[in-house]
């Protein structure tokens, strides 16, 4: 299967829609997405240890940090549909039960490894407004 069939088929799938449906609600509310990420963080570390996925990680790590900002009230340039895109996929990701179920060795993570890439070469503009402005908060920070 390649990737944009792939990216469709979860895109349409009903374990996708549901994840978006709760996206608004959990954007809405800080709490809820800090717990949300303190899942995603938590699946990250056993995923990690199971496969060779810096790459992934490396991904997922910056859009937990631009969720932290934003519902912190630190960084509130990210516009509504990217934040509400970003936290479907994570919720997606905690998802055990999903297109391709996460208990199946090695393919069970290929369709949110997949999203995370299709989210962030999506989302690319404001991720890299974000890295800007993160950079430019700790050089400030620093000196």
């Amino acid at each position: 299967m390649n990737d944009e069939s792939m990216i469709s088929r979860i895109l349409h799938s009903i374990f996708f829609k549901n994840a978006k449906g709760k996206a608004g609600r959990y954007a809405r509310n800080s709490t809820r997405l800090f717990e949300l990420l303190k899942e995603v963080i938590g699946k990250l570390q056993t995923v990690g240890v199971r496969e060779n996925l810096s790459e992934f990680q490396t991904s997922v790590l910056i859009l937990i940090r631009m969720v932290k900002a934003y519902a912190s009230g630190e960084y509130k340039q990210l516009p509504w549909k990217s934040l509400v895109s970003i936290v479907a996929v994570l919720i997606y990701f905690v998802s055990p039960i999903d297109l391709i179920p996460d208990f199946l060795p090695v393919i069970g993570i290929s369709d949110d490894v997949a999203l995370v890439v299709w989210l962030v070469k999506t989302l690319g503009d404001d991720i890299r407004k974000f890295a800007d402005w993160e950079k430019a908060t700790k050089t400030i920070n620093i000196g």
